[in-house]
């Protein structure tokens, strides 16, 4: 998958730096993935959650963050976008964001 923007998830593991290794790690088995499908993703990453408008949200560094992408699946693509806190993910409408 090609994964936009790296650089979102660098400016949170700037200000976050226990979250540096978990994203990192995150970065680099989606970009090597193909996923086709919510069941590749799910495959891969058992706790990962679906909601409409094709978002994944992902729990980071066991669970202490999330991370949500919405998802071409057609096209190859994950757009990041939210990094957070579960603080700051349930202030957010996952959907829209």
């Amino acid at each position: 998958m090609r994964i936009i923007a790296l650089s979102t998830l660098r400016t949170f593991w700037e200000s976050n730096p226990d979250a540096e290794t978990p994203l990192r790690s995150w970065y680099a088995l989606a970009s090597r993935a193909t996923w086709k499908t919510p069941a590749d993703i799910k495959a891969a990453y058992g706790n990962a959650s679906f909601t409409g408008n094709n978002r994944v949200v992902f729990n980071i560094k066991g669970n202490d963050y999330r991370l949500v992408v919405a998802v071409r699946y057609d096209k190859g693509l994950m757009y990041v976008r939210f990094v957070g806190t579960h603080r700051q993910y349930d202030k957010i409408d996952v959907e829209t964001i």
